[in-house]
């Protein structure tokens, strides 16, 4: 059984990975917030990727990573900056040093979040990152790519969409991935042979989906869930013209799309939503942080 690290176990993705991959994989767990709900076949390292040391130490015997840690949402650069950019280079540059070749790298949907939403993205498709956390992930991506071709790691890119075990609103009708669908496809990253660079969709099989995924099937990626069939729950209770209203959905850029985005509010218009003109989003670690933290 392989030896699997998860940085940013803490974290709400984490916490749902970790359920799916319990007892596929050895896991060691990771964070600068301590995990202490640990189930057989888990065990907690304590650490900050800022700190090259902490890296080397967490990413010593283990058989693969799976790099969740950073600052999720969009906020001030100086964290996005010492979480995401310095943090990810700590990450890449350990597992060279320590022989952990396979590394499976959480990206984000936001690095294609300016892409309009009548627009059908797939892998290849140009970056057009909605905020500096985006950019962030843009860099992550370019990192992995220089990892692989002068280091030989292997890479895994997973652009993943809101994980969640429902779809929330309207929007992430279109962008939603089910726990255990992102799960399938983290282990694609962990076991496929032959894995050199690529990048998917962390994205369930939505009807309304903006990403052509078919490089994650090419791969072998099965999903299991469709956010459709909760579709009618979902628009019932999103209010009419909100934050999240007109999401579109596969459209066709060529059948006047540009006529209609026109008039729309720039979050309704674009895949990335709020993060397109948000200078800050809360940032959900802090909110838990707190929560923790004793009165």
């Amino acid at each position: 059984m392989k030896t699997v690290l998860i940085t940013g176990a803490a974290g709400r993705v984490g916490c749902l990975l970790r359920r799916e991959l319990a007892g596929r994989y050895r896991l060691r767990l990771s964070d600068v917030r301590v995990v202490d709900d640990l189930v057989k076949g888990e065990r907690f390292a304590k650490a900050n990727l800022a700190r090259p040391s902490d890296a080397m130490r967490i990413a010593r015997g283990v058989d693969a990573i799976v790099h969740l840690g950073g600052y999720s949402v969009e906020g001030p650069w100086p964290a996005i900056l010492e979480a995401n950019i310095v943090g990810s280079y700590h990450l890449f540059e350990a597992a060279r040093r320590v022989g952990v070749t396979r590394v499976v790298f959480a990206s984000s949907h936001h690095v294609v979040g300016f892409h309009p939403r009548d627009e059908v993205v797939d892998h290849r498709a140009d970056v057009r990152p909605d905020s500096r956390y985006a950019a962030s992930k843009v860099f992550g991506e370019a990192l992995g790519r220089l990892y692989v071709d002068k280091y030989g790691l292997e890479v895994f890119c997973v652009r993943i969409g809101n994980v969640h075990p429902f779809p929330l609103d309207e929007r992430r009708l279109s962008i939603w991935s089910s726990p255990r669908d992102l799960a399938q496809l983290v282990s694609i990253g962990i076991d496929h042979p032959g894995v050199k660079f690529e990048i998917v969709y962390g994205v369930s099989d939505n009807r309304r989906s903006w990403y052509d995924n078919s490089n994650a099937t090419r791969l072998g990626y099965r999903p299991q869930d469709d956010a459709e069939v909760q579709a009618a729950e979902v628009l019932a209770r999103a209010p009419a013209g909100g934050r999240n209203g007109k999401t579109g959905g596969k459209g066709n850029p060529k059948d006047g799309g540009n006529r209609k985005r026109e008039g729309m509010a720039i979050e309704e218009r674009y895949q990335g939503g709020p993060f397109t003109v948000a200078e800050t989003i809360a940032n959900p670690a802090a909110a838990a942080t707190r929560r923790r933290r004793p009165r």
